[in-house]
């Protein structure tokens, strides 16, 4: 049994996705952030950073989203093994969208970690440049090597979730990202929305009808996004 220290809508979402796409018991532990639980003491001792998901195991416990979902693939073997010429996409990419893509993400919706307050205009301008590049080659990954974003398995989760927070944040940002520019990455999340998994999330974290092609800002029964 796993437990997931998680809060609505965060990078956690990306993990429970694996989890219950998976079948693999976990429960959760909330992590609220309109008290500040990710700051506290307490959670400290899970996730030194102070940052969400943290995933504890019967092995230990683990966080950075990248890290946990390349432990569940191995552990399970949801995923090519090291022998399987696959693995290399696998990583290539898994990595692309942790220490890339999430990561310039990151910068968009906290400015204020990165640049001056007057030079958030121009940074916002810059890096959205770059994550519409990104996702161009997603788009091209995904249409090339099929089999690595196969819908159910953690490059897919990890991706449709990028691209619902490239909608919806920060709030009141001038769009920038649209589906329909990328298609590959358009047909899986159309094909996620549609499975159990990511219906019973929808219920469990108040995440909209439709979380991956027209996201809305969550209304979760506990807790808070942001």
């Amino acid at each position: 049994m796993y437990l997931l220290h998680f809060a609505p809508d965060s990078a956690s979402l990306i993990v429970r996705l694996v989890l219950d796409e998976a079948g693999l018991p976990y429960q959760t532990a909330l992590v609220d952030h309109t008290a500040g639980a990710q700051s506290a003491a307490a959670y400290r001792v899970v996730n030194p950073a102070g940052l969400i998901p943290a995933l504890e195991t019967p092995q230990g416990i683990l966080f950075e989203t990248g890290a946990i979902l390349l432990w569940l693939v191995d552990r399970h073997g949801f995923g090519p093994g090291e022998a399987e010429p696959a693995r290399i996409t696998l990583l290539k990419w898994l990595f692309f969208l942790s220490n890339t893509v999430h990561a310039d993400l990151r910068q968009i919706f906290y400015p204020e970690q990165y640049v001056p307050k007057d030079a958030e205009a121009g940074h916002h301008a810059i890096m959205t440049n770059r994550l519409r590049r990104h996702f161009k080659l997603l788009d091209q990954a995904a249409e090339d090597a099929p089999g690595p974003f196969a819908v159910g398995g953690v490059m897919a989760a990890y991706v449709v979730c990028l691209m619902r927070w490239a909608v919806l944040f920060p709030k009141g940002q001038m769009s920038w990202f649209h589906l329909d520019d990328y298609p590959a990455l358009g047909d899986i999340a159309r094909r996620i929305e549609a499975r159990p998994a990511t219906q019973r999330l929808i219920l469990a974290e108040g995440l909209g009808p439709n979380p991956f092609t027209a996201p809305v800002h969550v209304t979760p029964p506990n807790g808070s996004a942001t």
